[in-house]
């Protein structure tokens, strides 16, 4: 991309990278009240699960990826770029569904929450100005779920998803979803066990959905503000994310 202005100065650039790690910070604090409410930890959430859903999870996850994949691009021919609150209010919507019915309901909404989430990054991609229709976008894209999950609160392990991209082609667009897939479908299988009691579970589907959604929301501004500003900076998209993870690693803001 062909800079139109002078890269921003040295200031500017430690500003954004501090509202980026509060953001950063901020993003499990719905995590951490939904926890509240479930009175567990994410570890346990999981045992809830019949062993035969637990042993599917990871291929559930990556046909789950597969299909919203598909839909949320064709979706972007019917429907726009919708406002952050927007996707919020459909994921808890869908979550008190699935959860209603218990498992079975909550496994079914299970690929429709994914692409709605999926939808949510790439509308914060399009904020950044970023097309979502070019393959190394939907590569970013897909990689923001790699971050940990909101349940999961070590600040070394949701840095993961952060690092420097490859040539992307279609083989790595495949490659990537494979790899992404065991850590979706631990953050998935979270999801499901909170919607495992039929009628309470309708109240723990909003809740968990809700707490999805922000959080991705956020981490994709993480990812994506760190691309335009080595586009704006024109610097070194991995130096900035070694500045970033230090900040990160080294002073954990409050998430309040």
């Amino acid at each position: 991309m062909e800079l139109l202005d002078a890269p921003i100065d040295e200031p500017d650039v430690n500003r954004r990278l501090e509202a980026l790690a509060r953001r950063h910070a901020r993003a499990g604090n719905v995590g951490i009240q939904v926890l509240n409410i479930l009175g567990g930890q994410a570890e346990n959430l999981l045992d809830r699960l019949p062993a035969p859903v637990r042993s599917r999870l990871g291929e559930g996850a990556e046909q789950a990826l597969q299909l919203a994949m598909q839909a949320a691009h064709r979706s972007r021919d019917v429907v726009g770029e919708q406002p952050g609150w927007m996707n919020l209010v459909v994921t808890t919507a869908m979550g008190a569904a699935g959860g209603f019915g218990g498992l079975p309901s909550a496994l079914a909404e299970l690929p429709m929450t994914t692409t709605v989430l999926l939808r949510a990054i790439q509308d914060v991609a399009v904020e950044h100005g970023f097309d979502p229709a070019e393959q190394g976008v939907r590569f970013d894209c897909v990689q923001v779920f790699a971050a940990a999950g909101p349940l999961d609160h070590d600040d070394g392990s949701d840095l993961a998803f952060l690092s420097t991209r490859v040539a992307v082609t279609g083989a790595a667009l495949q490659v990537l979803i494979a790899r992404v897939a065991p850590r979706l479908a631990t953050v998935l299988g979270q999801k499901l066990a909170a919607q495992t009691v039929p009628i309470l579970g309708a109240a723990a589907g909003a809740a968990t959905n809700y707490a999805y959604t922000s959080y991705y929301q956020q981490m994709a501004h993480v990812h994506f503000g760190l691309r335009r500003l080595a586009i704006e900076a024109d610097r070194d998209h991995a130096d900035l994310i070694e500045e970033f993870r230090k900040r990160v690693e080294k002073a954990p803001l409050n998430k309040a």
